[in-house]
């Protein structure tokens, strides 16, 4: 077997590839509709295709993960980023873009099954510290990368971007080919095709009514079809779920006190950290008196030190749980970032401000992201490891789309005129602040109940010849 240190560097730097592809279209996201000669509302959904397509290939991977081999699925997913990459970057079309961000989407699920894979791999001493530094590049892979999309973007075409990514995607396979090893622990069982469709459809209804609601309207038909439909599917999946003998998902697992609670203060912690995503850079790029008038590449400056508070603290982080435990990792983490969002509230008038919010932000995140897999990672069997991890991303993720949401239609909504454009005021700004505060005290509440001691292991996985 290759030294441990190389299989945990490799799948840190496939998290960090993964989480990229977040960050990658920022710079260009303004300029689209006039590159591609679409609406604003049409080449959002280029932003959003990759979105939903983290969601529902997320979990779905990390149960294929379980059955056929965990490496296995990382392989196939890395795989689909190049082959999405490439289509981004050979199009000249909204939807081949659109078509290519989707499949570039799907390379998210690398992160949870890497997680996946240290438990099975590493010794116990160095699990925790591992999936702390896999888990900090879901905020490091972003915050490092947006610097560099803009650079790529100032100094090439636009296409280069994509074929960056597609060259990182290569990169990362070949690594992982020739350092993870293959896995060793499968469970037993055949795939359940007509769940991962439930799944697929429920989520991408509700997941396009709280994307899309804004530009469709809040209580029009589409919205509501969409989101009230998702929901209806849900519900009837997980009652198909709990019924049949071998389920995507087992419910009675996610149903675990430590599970379930996790994975709703997972989204509480997301909805955290993508309102600052969506509210810092407006307020460093806009131009006064809204915001500061920073170029791109400043403004990503700024936020970047965030992404290097979450690399530098993840082995603490692992020391650190391995002492105090992993919910009270957690309730720090949800104290940061309740610190990051009250200092923004009195002080946010200077840059340096803002600097000092995004590095309390990176310390919450780091902190919180590191805790939710392992907390996670104790309170299920070795077999669900793969889709629990994969569920646990799936949270973050709707977390992540609500703030998108929420916090894009506060700032939208809460505009004035300025030089012929509506533009944020400060009461936006303020509101948008509020809301990731509130968040973070929602995540502290949950995470004070989550129990100290893991739930037993019910049943032990299945070695790969059985």
């Amino acid at each position: 077997m290759p030294p441990q240190g190389a299989i945990v560097a490799v799948l840190a730097i496939a998290g960090l590839a993964s989480s990229f592809m977040f960050t990658l279209v920022v710079p260009i996201q303004t300029r689209l509709p006039e590159l591609l000669q679409a609406s604003r509302d049409d080449t959002a959904w280029v932003v959003t295709a990759t979105l939903l397509a983290a969601a529902v290939i997320t979990p779905i991977a990390g149960r294929l993960g379980d059955m056929y081999g965990k490496r296995r699925i990382v392989l196939v997913l890395l795989a689909t980023l190049v082959i999405g990459s490439v289509v981004a970057a050979l199009s000249t079309s909204l939807v081949g873009l659109i078509v290519g961000r989707a499949l570039q989407g799907a390379v998210t699920g690398v992160i949870p099954l890497g997680i996946s894979i240290l438990r099975d791999v590493l010794h116990e001493d160095r699990v925790d510290p591992a999936i702390a530094l896999i888990s900090a590049t879901l905020g490091v892979g972003g915050a490092l990368g947006l610097p560099i999309s803009a650079l790529v973007t100032e100094n090439a075409d636009w296409h280069a971007l994509f074929w960056t990514a597609a060259v990182l995607g290569v990169i990362v396979f070949a690594l992982v080919l020739a350092i993870v090893p293959v896995s060793v622990l499968r469970t037993a069982g055949r795939f359940d095709v007509a769940g991962a469709a439930g799944l697929a459809v429920g989520l991408l209804g509700i997941l396009l009514a709280i994307s899309r609601g804004e530009a469709w309207g809040w209580m029009s038909p589409a919205t509501l079809a969409c989101g009230l439909g998702g929901v209806v599917v849900l519900l009837g999946w997980g009652w198909y779920e709990l019924r049949i003998a071998e389920p995507l998902l087992d419910l009675r697992v996610a149903a675990r006190r430590p599970v379930l609670l996790t994975n709703l203060a997972s989204v509480a912690i997301g909805f955290s950290l993508f309102a600052s995503n969506v509210s810092y850079p407006q307020l460093l790029e806009l131009p006064a008196p809204a915001g500061f008038g920073l170029p791109l590449l400043a403004a990503s400056l700024v936020i970047m030190p965030s992404g290097l508070v979450m690399m530098v603290l993840s082995p603490f982080s692992g020391r650190l749980a391995g002492s105090v435990g992993p919910r009270r990792l957690l309730i720090l983490g949800a104290i940061a970032l309740i610190a990051a969002y009250g200092f923004s509230l009195f002080l946010a008038s200077e840059v340096w401000h803002i600097l000092v919010a995004n590095l309390l932000i990176g310390v919450g995140i780091g902190f919180g992201y590191a805790a939710m897999p392992m907390l996670i990672m104790r309170s299920v069997p070795q077999s669900e490891s793969g889709a629990s991890n994969g569920l646990n991303a799936l949270f973050r993720s709707l977390g992540t789309s609500v703030a998108a949401a929420v916090v894009g239609a506060v700032l939208a909504g809460m505009s004035a005129p300025q030089n012929g454009r509506q533009l944020p005021t400060a009461s936006a700004f303020h509101v948008s602040f509020l809301l990731g505060l509130a968040a973070a005290i929602i995540a502290l509440v949950v995470a004070a109940f989550i129990p100290l001691r893991p739930a037993a292991e019910h049943h032990p996985a299945l070695p790969a010849d059985r």
